[in-house]
């Protein structure tokens, strides 16, 4: 498995992460506890060193998946998680919450369900308007003082509060999404990336399944699919995205790979300093995933592939308007 830094923090993983929490959450019911271990064990044995997951996922129960799983690891592997919620009563609702107690008191809970006493990485969630970014980055620095964290993080951030925090703490990595049929970091996120020096984890590299071809504009999802509540995985929008995955087809075929890898390879020729985190609950996927690493794009392919998705227009919103005020502040 080839390896790449974060940005300029000297923080190294495996050019491609596990995102761990379709084992437990968003994606319907969650998979039995030790086949989540083992699929977890077999990334391991398989070179991935980077896994993501937070205390949302569940709640809790991913976090706990995760350390039981990479406990007898924990030397040799990057563990990433996030704070910024509080739950109602029955543990559904997600309320933000990035006040500095909070931060600490997920933190201490966060370690006890790893399993382990430092955090490689602990990202901000989603910014809370009603905290100072610069308070968030100081109660993260402080942690980072006391040894209990490494790294600071954002999730889904925009630039101005990117900024703010990284001038309190450096900011190791933003966690957004970013794939073929979401570009819109390109324009402004990703250019202050590199001027910073922060690395960039996509999530959904895959467009949530979709750009693997797997899902067609006929598929149902459950009720505790997140998917059944995103626009951009209506019929009919489905239907209009199929032209993206028609042309990852075609790509895909002239080089004797699939879909999946090239939309993973194609991310990994944007940027070094770009690690995705495709998840999956399958030891086949896992591993065609993992794959992409050696897809070799030269380019003309990307100039192609470029060229080919500036004339797709992606319909849908890729989240439902409850949740599309949280990103980007």
């Amino acid at each position: 498995m080839q390896k790449r830094y974060l940005g300029t923090s000297g923080l190294e993983v495996s050019a491609l992460g596990l995102g761990c929490m379709g084992l437990s959450h968003g994606y319907g019911p969650a998979i039995d506890t030790q086949q989540a271990v083992k699929l977890i064990r077999d990334a391991v044995e398989r070179g991935v060193t980077f896994f993501d997951t937070a205390e949302v996922y569940g709640p809790y129960l991913n976090e706990e998946v995760v350390g039981e799983a990479l406990k007898p690891f924990r030397d040799k592997v990057v563990i990433a998680t996030k704070f910024g919620f509080t739950f109602g009563d029955d543990n559904k609702q997600q309320i933000l919450n990035s006040r500095p107690e909070h931060i600490r008191f997920a933190v201490e809970g966060s370690l006890r369900r790893l399993k382990t006493d430092v955090i490689d990485l602990l990202y901000q969630h989603r910014v809370d308007p009603d905290v100072p970014i610069e308070d968030v980055a100081g109660t993260v620095k402080e942690l980072i003082q006391e040894g209990k964290v490494k790294h600071f993080g954002l999730s889904e951030a925009g630039v101005n509060t990117i900024r703010r925090a990284h001038a309190v703490q450096t900011v190791t990595a933003l966690q957004s999404e970013y794939s073929m049929w979401w570009r819109e970091p390109e324009q402004e996120i990703m250019p202050v990336l590199e001027e910073l020096g922060i690395g960039f984890v996509p999530f959904s590299p895959l467009g949530k399944g979709f750009l693997t071809g797997a899902i067609k504009s006929g598929t149902a999802f459950g009720a505790d699919d997140f998917r059944s509540k995103v626009p951009r995985f209506a019929a009919e929008a489905m239907e209009a995205n199929e032209k993206l995955v028609s042309l990852l087809t075609e790509i895909a075929a002239d080089k004797s790979v699939t879909s999946a890898q090239i939309a993973l390879a194609w991310l990994l020729k944007q940027k070094p300093w770009i690690v995705p985190i495709p998840g999956t609950t399958k030891l086949h996927r896992l591993e065609e995933n993992l794959a992409a690493v050696d897809v070799d794009l030269d380019q003309h392919e990307i100039q192609k592939i470029s060229q080919a998705l500036e004339t797709i227009s992606v319909v849908g919103d890729r989240y439902p308007a409850s949740l599309q005020s949280r990103v980007g502040r």
